[in-house]
């Protein structure tokens, strides 16, 4: 590697350490403008539908199936 490349390469990444700062986190307590959207103690609980969940990917699963056997049973075989 040139001598000029690698000290462009470590001068570079000093600027980026430079400039970077401390990641701030979110702290623990709730925030006063939305107010506290956890719950007391236990989970969140489920959101939506499970079951159309869980039917949509059956349904998308056999969908796939059955256009994958589709198109293997109507694209014309080839011999080696």
């Amino acid at each position: 590697m040139n001598v000029g490349r690698l000290s462009a390469a470590l001068a570079t990444a000093a600027v980026w350490l430079a400039i970077a700062t401390t990641a701030l986190a979110a702290t623990p307590t709730p925030g006063p403008e939305a107010g506290d959207p956890r719950s007391s103690g236990q989970g969140p609980g489920l959101v939506g539908d499970p079951l159309f969940a869980v039917l949509a990917v059956v349904v998308i699963g056999v969908t796939a199936v059955l256009v994958t056997l589709a198109w293997i049973r109507l694209t014309a075989r080839r011999n080696a």
